[in-house]
């Protein structure tokens, strides 16, 4: 029996449920154990999802079907894209568990509780085939985050969890009214079909504001990126690792799922204001960066100039670009959680966020000091790492289409580097004035077990980025072959047309051309 004979992502979805569930009734110590055994189970779940799915089978793999009430079809299925993204939700939630085992003491049964359904509804947004079933996992998932940040938060976690509820909250509330405008055009409420539907013009561009306006706020795009930085410094460890690894790129993944492929001529006809956005976030943000004080706020800015990377590349139209996109997101998702680990490690050892508190750390931590050097660099795009080939090819992808966004997203680059490397001159080298900072110990079996695994696929990343590649590529192909009857003409005078588009384009009409002889 093979993977796509089971119901495996509904296996998926209701292993941390029950698992949650079962942690609101036990001890502190058992519910950690059933947590990271959920979590752990979910991985190797996502490891037989990976080596089951054929790249080059059925768009859609591991379909699911059933009727639930009214319009809501309990449909799932994932794509090359699904595939990835689901991979990095299950890979890095045992991490987080770990991370919060000794750092949570207080109501620890309902803070796993909380994070095992915060991995249903993840792994649920991108397995979704019904539009308002994606929906319901889309908004759901703001209900356990808010919970981690205003109960096991910060100062001013309240703050923080409330204007993190709202920002989201009421984005998401324009894009239900498309979608139940979508499901009464079209007869269906189902993705695959939806992916196939023209709709008309003049309505595409008012469906593409409602969707740009849930979806600009879960990346978070400038200037509604405010909630970010607050959500991150009062949010526990794991809840920014989480937060910033994966729930950022549900926005991401809204714009590949949807924006584009159904909306393609408005889509189009906004890549001046995606890309003068974008510009501005990538530059401005860098510049906030590198006045903060604290490691937190800053890591957080970084996250805005980084997704400003992601728009981009989605938005250039072409195969380079949006697979640049993707890759992006997956570094970013691990790197950026590594990093929110790294502050976490000094931060359980001294209770301070303060980068003046430190500095030196190398001479007393040096396999921190390693460890985080490691992820500073991926940060900044070092040839070698996860973070370089993503924002290459983003670039490259960006090139064809508009030579001035690509100059001042490149920036991006410079700034990123100044601000990361300055931080870490900070924390590493330097005298160690502080006496209490100079008597941390260096990072202990549990800490290095957390994030050796992120160093290896962060390392893997950069020098075989294939592995990440291939599951895609496909669907990338499909999303191009939808959108480029709309995309614009490029200032670079490069040949737009690509390789793998066009050599997929050939493969997909092959394939109908057989499968409607075969019909007749």
């Amino acid at each position: 029996m093979n993977a796509a004979d089971i119901p495996i992502l509904s296996i998926m979805l209701a292993i941390p449920v029950v698992a949650a569930a079962l942690c609101l009734f036990v001890r502190a110590e058992l519910a950690r154990i059933i947590a990271l055994s959920a979590t752990l189970l979910n991985l190797v779940l996502g490891v037989v999802l990976w080596i089951s799915y054929d790249p080059a089978g059925a768009q859609w793999q591991f379909t699911e079907s059933a009727t639930l009430f009214g319009p809501i079809g309990w449909r799932l299925g994932i794509d090359g894209i699904s595939l990835t993204l689901i991979m990095l939700s299950v890979f890095l939630m045992p991490i987080c568990i770990g991370a919060s085992w000794t750092s949570i003491q207080k109501r620890v049964g309902e803070y796993m509780a909380a994070f095992l359904l915060m991995e249903t509804l993840m792994i649920g947004v991108f397995a979704a085939q019904d539009l308002l079933l994606f929906y319901i996992f889309f908004e759901a998932g703001l209900i356990p985050m808010y919970l981690i940040i205003g109960i096991w938060g910060g100062q001013d976690r309240i703050y923080a969890s409330y204007k993190f509820f709202l920002y989201t909250l009421l984005g998401s509330l324009v894009m239900l009214i498309a979608m139940l405008w979508m499901i009464q055009f079209a007869g269906t409420a189902d993705i695959p079909t939806l992916l196939n539907t023209d709709f008309p013009a003049e309505a595409q561009t008012w469906l593409w504001f409602a969707f740009f306006a849930s979806f600009a706020v879960k990346m978070p795009m400038w200037p509604v990126h405010t909630w970010l930085p607050d959500a991150h410094v009062q949010a526990p460890t794991a809840g920014s690792v989480i937060l910033a690894g994966v729930l950022l790129k549900m926005g991401g993944y809204g714009f590949l799922r949807f924006s584009l492929p159904m909306f393609p001529e408005a889509s189009a006809y906004f890549i001046p204001l995606v890309f003068g956005l974008s510009m501005v976030a990538v530059v401005y943000t860098s510049l906030v960066a590198l006045v903060q004080h604290d490691m937190k706020k800053l890591i957080a800015y970084s996250s805005v100039a980084h997704m400003a990377i992601v728009t981009v590349g989605l938005f250039t139209f072409n195969q380079q670009g949006i697979e640049g996109a993707i890759i992006v997101m997956l570094s970013h998702g691990l790197v950026s959680g590594a990093l929110f680990l790294c502050v976490g490690v000094i931060y359980d050892r001294l209770h301070t966020r303060e980068i003046s508190r430190y500095g030196g750390l190398s001479v007393n931590m040096p396999k921190y000091a390693l460890l985080f050097m490691l992820f500073t660099m991926a940060s900044v795009g070092l040839p070698g790492t996860s973070g370089f080939v993503g924002e290459f090819l983003s670039l490259a992808g960006a090139y064809k289409v508009s030579t001035w966004a690509t100059f001042i997203a490149t920036t991006g680059i410079i700034l990123g580097a100044g601000y990361m490397l300055y931080l870490y001159r900070r924390i590493a080298f330097g005298p160690q004035v502080n006496a209490d900072a100079a008597a941390m110990s260096d990072v202990n079996g549990r800490e290095m077990w957390l994030l050796a695994p992120i160093a290896v696929v962060v390392l893997w990343m950069g020098v075989y980025p294939e592995t990440f590649l291939a599951p895609i590529r496909r669907d990338v192909a499909t999303i191009v072959e939808r959108v480029e009857r709309a995309a614009p003409a490029g200032d670079s005078k490069l040949k737009l047309v690509d390789p793998t588009t066009a050599r997929y384009r050939v493969m997909h009409h092959t394939e109908k051309n057989m499968a409607e002889g075969s019909h007749k």
